[in-house]
């Protein structure tokens, strides 16, 4: 028998309540959300309450109004996180029953739609009131690890977004039929390993991304508008597209109400769609990095 790890007794819920005929329950996906918003705030208006670390030694907004954007951020993530997840992965699905789109409790968001929706929310706000778009995104991009790395921990309790089959000693025997498809693994029925792929990720775009930004900030990174940003992207994306070496495509969501999973799930030109929706945010990251480093401090 092959070494493995057998997926902890943990349950997608917190906790749940029956209350009045119904079932309250607080799942362990929206926390993440939850901890992630609110630790990015206070993160956020730390750093605008040390001015000394922006270009001419002041902040791009006063820090009561971290509050307002974080709203914005909130909706930005909601609707672009779940809109993405819709389009990009599940169009057959959704199109069949559209009024699952606004299950947001059961599940799927896509982090490439979030980022648009932060992106076009953040803009929006900076429209608003005024102030520096770049200096703001620099903000929001040096809290983003922090949400990453909680969705990531959140998906592997959950039990979802696993990796591909692997006989390697920390492979994890995930629950479900589906997990449990690995045909030709020399594995026993009920016992086929994967790739803890969603710790991959939380290592990868929360810990290891997060450390690189916080140092840089240390050395007044924030100084140079653009390099956070730049960082972040490119970061992101070299650590996508190396999990998704391991992970498993989205196969699971080839339905007959679905056939574009097929398309979507799989590979397209030999890339995964988390692949190819990442080439993009690298592109965009070296070209952030490049100006930015040709900015005077």
């Amino acid at each position: 028998m092959l070494a493995a790890i057998p997926f902890p007794p943990i349950t997608p819920d917190v906790f749940s309540l029956d209350l009045f005929g119904h079932t309250f329950a607080l799942r362990w996906y929206a926390l993440a959300y939850l901890v992630g918003l609110v630790l990015g705030w206070l993160v956020i208006r730390r750093l605008t309450e040390r001015p000394a670390l922006w270009p001419g030694d002041q902040a791009p907004m006063p820090p009561a109004r971290v509050e307002d954007l974080l709203t914005y951020i909130i909706l930005g993530v909601l609707l672009g996180g779940r809109l993405g997840y819709v389009l990009f992965y599940q169009p057959g699905q959704y199109l069949a029953y559209p009024g699952d789109i606004l299950k947001i409790w059961e599940g799927g968001m896509s982090f490439h739609g979030g980022f648009l929706g932060v992106l076009v929310a953040g803009l929006w706000f900076c429209r608003r009131n005024g102030f520096p778009p770049m200096q703001v995104s620099d903000a929001m991009a040096a809290v983003a690890p922090i949400g990453l790395f909680l969705g990531r921990i959140a998906n592997f309790i959950n039990a979802e977004l696993w990796g591909r089959p692997t006989d390697l000693p920390w492979g994890v025997i995930f629950p479900g039929e589906a997990a449990q498809a690995c045909p030709g693994m020399l594995a026993l029925p009920g016992l086929c390993a994967r790739h803890p792929s969603q710790l991959y990720e939380a290592g990868l775009e929360g810990l290891v991304l997060g450390l690189i930004l916080w140092l840089l900030i240390r050395g007044g990174a924030l100084k140079r508008p653009g390099l956070v940003t730049g960082v972040f992207l490119t970061g992101y994306a070299l650590a996508r597209l190396t999990v998704e070496l391991v992970r498993q495509a989205d196969a699971q969501y080839i339905t007959p109400e679905n056939p574009l999973g097929h398309v979507i799930g799989g590979a397209v030109w030999g890339l995964s769609m988390g692949q190819l929706l990442s080439l993009p945010m690298l592109a965009a990251g070296l070209w952030f990095i490049a100006r930015a480093r040709r900015t005077p401090t």
